[in-house]
């Protein structure tokens, strides 16, 4: 099952381009569907995805899923749908905060620029935490190429599946505490989030705050999850020289 592009485009882009000026994130309630994440929760234990074990990296417990360089139906469409649409909202951080590169208007011309420049590790994966599994705050901005939005969604339903997996955000703004925000998804529903970065007005100016992002603990029952990122890694040089979530 797939979510068409009409159905993204013809969302208001505008209001989730407030929403994340605003806040650094912006729910978009219902996007996926019950039947469709439940569909794509299915592909946890598709076999041919490449598994990292939390714990082995010191950044929590569970077990991440890896897709490879082309995403699965309908993901791989989607994700082109949900670049173009975010795009406008990227150039104009980029613009406010004074930094001259623009993305590209296509998708597929940005990964190019993260293959010329050695980016090739892919990033977008299923997590599968069951009880007292938990993802530790982190950011996904490693390479010269980096996209300042990602995508988060719940493909199981909270209260029923699992209890407990709340996805977190913390954002640090200077000489300020940071500032913890809890994000309700339930199943179906889809976030968008900032990776590591956004600007913020202040007095004089925009400047840069930093973000993070995690899941708490659960507690009972096994909760599958989905993050997909526009940009991919620098490719990995050992197993044993990599830190951080692979």
């Amino acid at each position: 099952m797939a979510i068409p592009d009409t159905t993204i485009d013809d969302l208001n882009w505008a209001d989730i381009g407030l929403q994340l000026d605003a806040e650094g994130h912006a729910v978009l309630s219902g996007l996926l569907g019950a039947d469709v994440a439940r569909d794509l929760a299915r592909q946890a234990s598709a076999p041919g995805l490449r598994r990292v074990v939390l714990a082995s990296s010191g950044l929590g417990r569970g077990e991440l899923s890896y897709f490879g360089a082309g995403l699965p139906a309908p993901l791989e469409s989607w994700r082109t749908a949900l670049y173009r649409c975010l795009v406008d909202i990227a150039n104009r951080w980029n613009e406010v905060l004074g930094v001259d590169h623009r993305y590209p208007a296509r998708l597929e011309d940005f990964l190019r620029h993260n293959r010329q420049a050695g980016q090739t590790r892919a990033q977008s994966h299923l997590s599968r935490l069951g009880v007292e599994d938990h993802v530790l705050l982190h950011q996904r901005n490693d390479g010269e190429h980096v996209f300042p939005m990602q995508i988060v969604a719940v493909l199981s339903e909270p209260g029923v599946d699992f209890v407990g997996g709340e996805f977190v955000m913390t954002e640090q703004r200077p000489r300020m505490q940071s500032r913890p925000m809890v994000l309700p998804l339930r199943l179906g529903d889809v976030a968008v989030i900032a990776t590591a970065q956004r600007p913020v007005k202040g007095t004089e100016g925009y400047y840069r705050v930093n973000l993070k992002h995690a899941i708490s603990r659960v507690r009972e029952g096994e909760r599958i999850g989905l993050e997909l990122s526009f940009h991919d890694a620098p490719a990995q040089r050992t197993s044993a020289t990599h830190a951080g979530i692979d």
